[in-house]
């Protein structure tokens, strides 16, 4: 970002909020409907177009910011509302997460317990599930009628230890980028920026293979009950959150091959690196409550 004047800049009217308001609207509503009517191809169809017209926005609408800074229209002030930005929008991602990992502790420390009889499920356990053993990760569900047991959960020390690997060595090599653009090492930028999106497509990978072994080999499904609603939850949602970031890493690695940053003035480049520490740290904490306790 080129934030070189000093008088306030008010942008010319934009309909990409719009547009993305909309998308999203049709995208969740068309999630809802694929959810709760497996028969149908309206909802599969209406959040396909949603989806579209998301992304659509979101390469219009930042098209329009880089040729923007690159015109030099920016001052200081829009450095700092895009900063306020950023960092309330990775505050709701933080809520965000936040709440599918209060389900989480919710689930394993009050209703599976509740379910086996502690506190005041005694006699919900004794009349309904008397059978019913509150372990977690729970693989033995109180009525397999309607949510079918998978075989076994998901461990550690597999493919989500190596992915752990991978995204911790992720945020050296983003680091190590944002280094060469505080020092005007444009060979460090891209070989970092390159790493990093390697890393990032290859925890994909193991994450789609994981999935496989999941509903192949355990029968571990979302429909699975409560675990394996909450995991595929929060390791679909993440992964999601990762193919954003290796996107936004790879325009950022485009636009540093152009020399659109300087030690002064990278924002864009800063606002990605943070984006992708927020993922590093997400899939830490879901390492060690999804996966390892």
């Amino acid at each position: 970002m080129h934030a070189v004047k000093n008088t306030y800049y008010v942008p010319s009217a934009s309909y990409w909020p719009i547009m993305g308001s909309i998308g999203l609207v049709m995208a969740a509503t068309g999630a809802v409907t694929a959810l709760h009517n497996h028969n149908s191809q309206y909802g599969f169809y209406l959040l396909l177009l949603g989806f579209t017209m998301l992304v659509a926005m979101l390469f219009g609408w930042f098209r329009s910011v880089i040729c923007e800074d690159a015109a030099e229209l920016y001052s200081r002030q829009v450095e700092q509302s895009f900063r306020w930005g950023m960092a309330w929008f990775i505050f709701s991602e933080v809520a965000f997460f936040g709440a599918f990992f209060g389900v989480l502790f919710y689930a394993r420390n009050y209703s599976v317990p509740w379910l086996a009889g502690s506190g005041d499920g005694v006699m919900t356990h004794h009349l309904l599930w008397p059978e019913f053993q509150g372990v977690w990760p729970l693989v033995e569900n109180p009525d397999p009628t309607k949510f079918q047991n998978p075989k076994w959960y998901m461990g550690a020390w597999g493919v989500p230890a190596i992915n752990t690997l991978i995204l911790l060595s992720s945020a050296v090599t983003v680091t190590w980028a944002h280094w060469g653009v505080l020092q005007a090492r444009r060979l460090q930028i891209i070989l970092g920026l390159a790493a990093t999106v390697l890393l990032g497509s290859l925890f994909l990978y193991f994450q789609a293979y994981e999935y496989i072994h999941a509903y192949q080999e355990l029968e571990l499904k979302i429909s699975s009950g409560i675990y394996g609603t909450i995991f595929f939850t929060l390791t679909g949602f993440h992964g999601l959150h990762v193919a954003m970031g290796t996107l936004m890493l790879t325009v950022i690695g485009f636009r540093s091959l152009k020399g659109h940053f300087s030690p002064d003035n990278h924002f864009a480049f800063e606002a990605t690196a943070w984006y992708w520490h927020f993922v590093d740290v997400v899939w830490l904490c879901l390492f060690v409550f999804v996966y390892c306790l």
